[in-house]
């Protein structure tokens, strides 16, 4: 099985006038593609969102972009942390669905995205980092597209634990058409 996670891909993040994200329309753009691939091949599709101070569980600023297409059939996981599976049940509905390959994109590249590529390439997964659905905002040392090109070149190179594997691939290498 696989599936796709889309990680907070939320209106607090994503919708801030004050803090813009690169490359905003294009990331949506790929990461519908990519869910819609999932879809018609009868994988999953998780929505993770981020609950703290700034996108309160159930806020406006909670829920997720409008532009990100859902379905009924997507799951869900409401997460505290960066990490993606940390007291969530994430690993749960990943081993329900007997998902063998795990696609990640979301925000943000340095954070979320980070942290949830590495604790699932500490899993017996076959976990692909989708390259160009994933985004960032630019930061006080560092731009946005810097940002992510350092966390793609890291990924492609980074040790993973027998039984996983990971790779780095755009949404186009990974869901032709």
């Amino acid at each position: 099985m696989k599936t796709l996670l889309i990680i907070d891909m939320q209106n607090a993040w994503l919708n801030n006038p004050a803090c813009p994200c690169h490359d905003t329309d294009g990331v949506v753009e790929r990461i519908n593609h990519a869910a819609k691939h999932i879809r018609a091949q009868g994988g999953k599709v998780i929505f993770v969102q981020h609950v703290n101070a700034d996108a309160p569980l159930g806020s406006a600023a909670w829920q997720v972009i409008p532009a990100l297409q859902q379905a009924a059939t997507d799951g869900t996981v409401q997460k505290l942390a960066a990490d993606a599976f940390a007291a969530t049940d994430l690993a749960d509905q990943l081993a329900a669905s007997a998902t063998s390959t795990l696609y990640i994109s979301g925000f943000a590249s340095e954070f979320c995205i980070d942290t949830a590529v590495r604790a699932a390439a500490s899993r017996p997964l076959q976990v692909v980092a989708l390259a160009d659905a994933h985004t960032t905002a630019d930061r006080p040392h560092l731009a946005a597209p810097a940002i992510i090109a350092h966390h793609n070149w890291v990924w492609a190179g980074l040790p993973v634990t027998a039984g996983s594997t990971l790779v780095v691939r755009t949404t186009a290498e990974a869901f032709p058409g």
